[in-house]
């Protein structure tokens, strides 16, 4: 009996994916959209979760197959997806027809605390907490708190030096160390003796580390909201108890300080001593309670240690394996503070024209993540192609495989930081550079990003020349389906002779 009702069961589970596969191939037909039928149910995410591919891989050979199509239908459950190929219709998504396209694709469920965050928020509550947010992070702000950032590559530079083994490999985790200290320190005013001694970092790497649950929970949201509504799955809620009594402790301190520093626990102290935040033009009111101000604490953390190690790690691998624009990048830096007394500052860091350069062809060749997620919420068009797009459709855009066009990139594969000289930058077409995201929901720590990344490289490439050490042939991923993470190629620091 039990054996029979298995059968059953499994025979309706058929029957409903086949049906569900036919849904999909007709809707976009009837729309006049191509359909990758490979995979009619899960689309790109059935080969990373039979094969272990990262999806941006599974993407890039939907890319490739209907590269000179303006979108492509793909496989979901339950929910209409459209893989949106062409820059036009790209840059129509995320910034153009904006209204559109607000829903960043997931919504979390209640109860899931840490989520609740400008990352996953909607509507007028992500607008709302967007703008109380973004001052966190203006050129004002950044430049004061710098010199907190500044000593955080100096302290990660003397550590290093000290644990001559943490030189010879693992470089993505000891990055990951500088990071957590400098966002700890610069953004929520958290400073401890060592760097590795941050109370956040074993919570950073956890949470972001592919598991099967957690790959789980992400493949489902990416690839049905009602599903993942139905099971009622949960993101973060094992780390709800540490981080919101962290910064309510940090939130409590700082009320009873006299002294200023501008950083996060100081605009939590604002936004509560003020009242509810009110959105002046609709009348929506958010109570700025503590749980909801650790969500977006813990966005900033998450979002900035993990993804800013990789833009570091990336940026060093290329260097290593270039060692002319090394070199290159080693004279500019000792150049500078030969002209500065030794001395860094923000505008000396944001200034340096071949850094910046190198920064950003490292990561359009190895980008964060590899795919924006987009929701439509009211019933629009597609310029190129003149494709209706219905409300509720989920919508992806490809980020690794447009940097790796050699339309808008020739030679793709070859490093290249030519390409984002000041003179050549106007040629860099419209939504086909994205590495943290495009419009309206770029991530709203992009300029922090950038600053503690540049500072990180010029205090080690002040101290330490670079050995890239490949592991076989080819570049290997590990499989995430949001994420870029190289596996097999790792970082050597070799000290250098500074010169006076």
């Amino acid at each position: 009996m039990f054996v029979f009702a298995l059968l059953c069961c499994a025979v309706i589970i058929l029957c409903l994916a086949y049906l569900n596969g036919k849904y999909n191939e007709h809707y976009w037909k009837k729309r006049n959209v191509p359909f990758y039928s490979e995979h009619k149910v899960m689309g790109v995410f059935w080969d990373f979760a039979v094969k272990r591919k990262p999806v941006f891989q599974n993407l890039r050979k939907v890319y490739k197959k209907f590269r000179n199509e303006p979108a492509v239908g793909i496989g979901s459950l339950l929910t209409p997806t459209l893989y949106v190929i062409d820059p036009t219709n790209i840059q129509h998504v995320v910034a153009t027809d904006f209204n559109s396209f607000s829903h960043r694709g997931l919504d979390i469920n209640a109860g899931d605390q840490l989520a609740d965050n400008i990352l996953f928020m909607n509507g007028n509550r992500w607008k709302l907490m967007r703008q109380s947010m973004s001052p966190l992070f203006t050129s004002t702000k950044l430049k004061s708190m710098y010199y907190i950032i500044d000593k955080s590559a100096t302290d990660f530079v003397d550590h290093l030096k000290a644990n001559r083994d943490l030189m010879k490999g693992n470089a993505f985790d000891t990055l990951c160390s500088f990071c957590s200290a400098a966002i700890g320190g610069a953004v929520f005013g958290v400073s401890t003796g060592s760097i590795f001694d941050s109370p956040f970092l074993d919570m950073a790497r956890k949470s972001t580390k592919p598991t099967l649950m957690g790959n789980f929970k992400l493949s489902i949201a990416n690839m049905s909201n009602q599903l993942f509504s139905i099971l009622g799955l949960k993101l973060f809620t094992e780390y709800e108890d540490f981080f919101i009594g962290a910064i309510k402790q940090i939130i409590r301190l700082r009320e009873n300080e006299k002294t200023k520093r501008h950083d996060f626990a100081d605009i939590c102290v604002a936004l509560q001593n003020a009242g509810n935040i009110v959105d002046k033009d609709t009348g929506l009111e958010l109570k700025p309670t503590d749980e909801l101000l650790a969500a977006q604490a813990f966005f900033f953390f998450i979002a900035g240690v993990e993804p800013t190690a990789q833009v570091l790690f990336v940026t060093l691998i290329e260097l290593g394996k270039h060692p002319e624009y090394l070199e290159r990048v080693h004279d500019e830096i000792d150049e500078a503070f030969k002209k500065h007394n030794n001395k860094m500052d923000y505008d000396i860091v944001m200034g340096m024209k071949l850094l910046d350069m190198v920064v950003n062809e490292a990561m359009r060749l190895h980008p964060p993540i590899g795919f924006l997620n987009r929701k439509c919420v009211k019933d629009t068009v597609l310029p190129v192609g003149n494709i209706k797009v219905d409300k509720g459709t989920r919508i992806m855009m490809p980020v690794f495989e447009v940097q790796h066009d050699e339309e808008y990139f020739p030679d793709p594969e070859k490093f290249i930081p030519e390409r984002f000289a000041p003179e050549n930058k106007h040629n860099i077409i419209d939504a086909t550079f994205m590495p943290f995201g495009k419009g309206n929901r770029v991530c709203v720590g992009t300029r922090y990003a950038t600053l503690q990344t540049k500072a990180g490289l010029v205090h080690l490439l002040r101290n330490f020349t670079i050995r890239t050490v490949i592991s076989g042939e080819g570049p290997k991923y590990v499989p995430h389906p949001i994420q870029v993470r190289l596996e097999n190629i790792d970082v050597e620091y070799i000290p250098r002779r500074i010169p006076t």
